[in-house]
């Protein structure tokens, strides 16, 4: 029995409850059956990896956000550094952005707490010392630089977990669109530029393109030698009037 079906799932447990019981009174009756079914989703999907014998599911994995809508409601869940963006408009009827999850990085007190309670290690290395990353007990292996994720089960008994990070918000009528992005988008763009890129565009249709193509350009301007990470993006427009249209 792994980290993720002791400790680490308990501890997560644990807070996912107390979240809910401080915000019980605005959530809709349609959160906490969504809640399970993305906890037992992302609990099947990361066992599923096993059954294909091409993929490297002991030294490799994935991140994954994912929001369902139900009317003017969302349940976003999310394991990893991939991101959920709201383009929202404020008082004064500026765009502004609203970053809807957090980046599940051993940087977070909980996050490096259940690791080091399931005995991995947490700690930057001397020439990136902005990146804590996950390491076995004795060996200064594999450095991963997330604190949940899909695969990677090399480190799914020293703390790493597939367990979503599940959250709702309700929209209104100044919310315009939301971006789902990795972090190969995240780590070449501020969520400002992400909104600023979708705000721009000419189409619905052309939103996501544009914030790939420049995410793109920005890893190329930025780190020239290096390749470049995942970039994939989704735009889901909310605030027209109309059915959802996602590009």
């Amino acid at each position: 029995m792994n980290s993720e079906e002791t400790t680490s799932l308990s501890m997560d447990d644990e807070w996912c409850e107390s979240l809910d019981a401080d915000e019980n009174k605005q959530l809709p009756e349609m959160y906490q059956p969504l809640k399970q079914s993305f906890l037992k989703a992302f609990k099947l999907m990361d066992k599923e990896l096993k059954l294909y014998p091409l993929i490297d599911y002991l030294c490799s994995g994935a991140t994954a956000v994912t929001l369902l809508k139900q009317g003017p409601d969302i349940v976003i869940g999310n394991v990893g550094d991939s991101r959920t963006i709201l383009g929202t408009r404020n008082k004064d009827n500026t765009l502004i952005f609203v970053q809807l999850t957090m980046d599940l990085k051993p940087n977070l007190p909980r996050e490096a707490a259940r690791i080091r309670q399931c005995k991995g290690r947490v700690f930057a290395l001397h020439d990136e010392p902005e990146v804590p990353r996950v390491w076995f007990p004795n060996n200064d292996l594999p450095g991963l630089a997330m604190a949940r994720a899909f695969g990677d089960f090399c480190l799914k008994d020293f703390g790493l977990i597939s367990v979503p990070d599940v959250s709702y918000r309700r929209l209104t009528e100044r919310d315009e669109f939301i971006v789902l992005a990795t972090d190969g988008v995240l780590d070449a763009l501020s969520n400002k530029q992400v909104v600023d890129i979708v705000a721009s565009s000419p189409s619905h249709t052309t939103s996501a393109r544009a914030i790939v193509d420049s995410a793109v350009r920005a890893w190329r301007l930025k780190i020239p030698t290096s390749k470049c990470d995942d970039c994939t993006a989704v735009c889901l427009f909310v605030g027209d009037g109309h059915p959802s249209k996602s590009s």
